[in-house]
């Protein structure tokens, strides 16, 4: 098949798929965007309780992270979605997930849990990574430890942990395809429709240039704001 063969064949099957293409990426990025902004609150929760002084705060955050670490996405998304109703827990839907919007609900779900014990991590890395001076420098003007933390030490751990951050929100985009196990029509579920009519390469490019896009948007997005906290610093 020449170039001009080839061209007009992927702009027909572009065509003719496009909706589902178009739907597929909207559910993609529902379920990063939602489940990564879900992730940095939990992260940050589990973070302070990693750190506390109490025990059994720790040994809460200490054990979802090493589950988090020590099972697979995969089987995290499925003990969510059937685990949850067993013990009678729906989470509310909101209209604009529409009918399959439980699915996706749970998917957000399992994907928070897990991204949440990775960031606590990048989180703690990086406030252990500032100075303890600043904080002590904090304490001697009057700052409460929590002020000290929240406008001293935070926003410099911020700086040190953005490339992290990036890493492991790329890394939900892509983990997100797993929802595909629990009826989620995001991209890879998209290729299961498609490749049922006989076309399996042609989906895989495009869903392979969509994941592409996503994550490179968001590895330029951090790289934009070190240069942005770099300039400020200077």
């Amino acid at each position: 098949m020449d170039f001009n063969a080839w061209l007009a064949d992927m702009t027909g099957f572009l065509s003719r798929y496009s909706a589902l293409f178009i739907g597929g990426l909207r559910n993609t990025l529902i379920l990063s965007a939602i489940a990564g902004v879900l992730s940095i609150l939990v992260g940050g929760g589990l973070c302070f309780l990693r750190m506390s002084r109490i025990a059994p705060l720790r040994w809460i955050a200490n054990i979802w992270i090493e589950f988090v670490r020590g099972t697979p996405v995969l089987v995290q998304i499925m003990l969510v979605y059937y685990g949850l109703p067993m013990i009678g827990i729906e989470p509310p839907v909101p209209a604009f997930l529409g009918s399959a919007g439980n699915r996706v609900m749970y998917g957000i779900i399992a994907l928070t849990i897990n991204s949440g014990g990775y960031i606590c991590e990048i989180i703690r890395s990086g406030i252990e990574s500032v100075d303890p001076g600043q904080m002590e420098a904090a304490r001697s003007i009057g700052f409460s430890p929590v002020r000290s933390m929240m406008m001293i030490v935070v926003p410099q751990a911020v700086k040190n942990i953005l490339p992290n951050f990036g890493n492991e929100f790329a890394n939900l985009i892509k983990a997100s395809s797993q929802a595909m196990v629990i009826g989620v029509a995001e991209l890879m579920f998209t290729f299961n429709t498609i490749s049922s009519t006989g076309r399996v390469f042609t989906p895989l490019i495009v869903i392979a240039f969509l994941y592409f896009v996503m994550t490179f948007t968001v590895g330029r997005g951090v790289h934009a704001m070190e240069k942005h906290f770099k300039k400020a610093d200077r």
